[in-house]
């Protein structure tokens, strides 16, 4: 029997504004679409934020016992500036500023994306498709919301009529907004000529003749919305109904509930039984922006190189950070916070140790049954982790006295309470000791030194090709090499 078939999980559904049972369509296989970065500049701590709640999510269903199909997208065209229909794309703004072609862009913020979500320990999604590898789906999306009656051309772009829509369905239902609400409020922004009502939403714009990226259509050359590639792409591996959609909860608005609308008009229904929002996180009590300076990126924080933080924190303690606030709460970013987070893991993680070494006794006073289940119900709780943490400490604090011979704990005891916590901390949270993240990084610095061995190498034999090379292929991953007279340095 699988575990799920024994735990009732509930998840909090962001559309009916309830904790729900979580039935999947098909018994024991659940189907999770989650939006991924617009892969334009490195990724944030509030997006990491944002992916590692997805991560304990999808953790914690295989942990269950179910077949889970996780997949993130990775926005490489479409997403316009201020999440509007006019102006530029911000990875062809990116390129131009760079003097890049817009695929390096995407080249280069992908890499460190997924380096970033690496050392976090986030495990990688089942399937990972792209925006730009899905025009043709996408496309076909647009003739079948024209063809039902919900879109309409206008001059080479194809815009979604939420007014025909809303006859019929209900616009604004995920964001509880209402229509006349949102069409008086609108901004008069330049383009809104070719708009119907200022509410509509571009399914594919018009490229200009200075657009680099740009593909041929039915209604000529130009480039998909933003809304439409999570349509189509979460309906091809997923099917036109499936479990959970999540995303940051600044996606609620417009994004979600353009993608309900575009799933609505192309089916017939609803696309998705659970949505899920991740909440934003803070910085010393303000928002995160880079214009006012009030940001900090998950590199920086690992390195120490920043104004913010005492010193540097390793990814797990930055992930034990995270997880301590439930995925629905906004979570302040601070030195005192994460210099807590800090005495916490490594308690944790002394307690995890000392289990090893404990002298088992002829019985035990810990009922291991009633610890196990708490820790169940904590996350059968719309995966609450703070909650599973509060119960984790309570295991730290027995096996502190069980080692100070206070308490005792039988040979059977100690093997399943073991078990249990290594599943919990382990496969759930996902963290990793710092003693197999020391041995990591040693493992890295190796194979580094490795090539940067060979590289000199091959520039003593004037090799220079495969030196170049080298170089290149290091510098792709994110990792720059520096020659200087005492020798040639990495750094990451």
């Amino acid at each position: 029997m699988q575990l799920y078939q024994s735990q009732q999980l509930k998840i909090y559904n962001s559309l009916t504004g309830e904790k729900e049972v979580f039935k999947p369509i098909h018994e024991g296989t659940v189907g999770m679409y989650v939006c991924g970065p617009t892969v334009y500049s490195n990724v944030h701590l509030g997006n990491c934020r944002t992916f590692i709640s997805f991560d304990l999510v999808f953790r914690y269903l295989k942990h269950l016992g179910y077949k889970v199909r996780y997949v993130r997208n990775i926005t490489d065209v479409g997403h316009i500036e201020d999440d509007a229909d006019e102006g530029e794309d911000k990875i062809a703004k990116k390129a131009r500023l760079e003097k890049l072609e817009p695929m390096e862009i995407v080249q280069q913020y992908s890499v460190d994306f997924h380096q970033i979500m690496e050392l976090f320990n986030n495990q990688p999604p089942s399937i990972e498709p792209t925006a730009t590898g899905h025009i043709i789906e996408q496309i076909e999306t647009i003739r079948q919301i024209i063809e039902n009656g919900y879109a309409y051309v206008s001059d080479g772009s194809v815009y979604f009529d939420v007014v025909k829509f809303n006859e019929k369905h209900h616009y604004g239902k995920l964001s509880g907004r209402n229509l006349d609400d949102m069409m008086a409020n609108s901004r008069e922004l330049t383009g809104q000529e070719a708009k119907r009502n200022p509410a509509d939403f571009a399914l594919w714009k018009k490229a200009e003749p200075q657009h680099i990226m740009r593909w041929p259509s039915p209604w000529g050359d130009g480039f998909p919305g933003w809304h439409l590639e999570c349509t189509s792409m979460s309906t091809k591996y997923l099917g036109t109904k499936f479990d959970i959609h999540g995303g940051g909860m600044d996606l609620k608005f417009p994004h979600h509930e353009c993608e309900i609308a575009q799933n609505e008009a192309s089916t017939g229904h609803s696309p998705v039984n659970y949505w899920m929002h991740a909440n934003m996180l803070t910085l010393n009590g303000k928002k995160m922006s880079k214009s006012t300076g009030n940001n900090i990126l998950p590199r920086e924080i690992f390195s120490g190189n920043n104004d913010k933080l005492s010193k540097a924190f390793s990814p797990s303690v930055a992930r034990f950070f995270i997880l301590q606030a439930h995925y629905r709460s906004i979570l302040d970013f601070s030195n005192d916070a994460i210099l807590a987070a800090e005495k916490g893991f490594n308690r944790l993680m002394e307690a995890i140790e000392a289990l090893n070494e404990l002298n088992p006794s002829a019985k035990s006073t810990l009922d291991i049954h009633s610890w196990k289940q708490q820790c169940y119900e904590a996350m059968n709780d719309d995966f609450n982790s703070p909650i599973l943490i509060a119960q984790l400490f309570e295991a730290v604090k027995y096996i502190n006295l069980v080692k100070d011979g206070k308490e005792t704990l039988n040979a059977a005891d100690i093997e399943t309470l073991t078990r249990l916590i290594h599943a919990f901390v382990y496969d759930v949270l996902g963290l990793e000791s710092e003693v197999k993240a020391s041995a990591g990084a040693e493992k890295l610095e190796g194979a580094v030194n490795l090539l940067i061995n060979m590289r000199n190498e091959a520039r003593a034999n004037k090799d220079f090709a495969l030196s170049d090379h080298i170089r290149d292929q290091l510098a792709a991953l994110g990792i720059q090499i520096k020659d200087t007279k005492e020798g040639t340095t990495f750094s990451i």
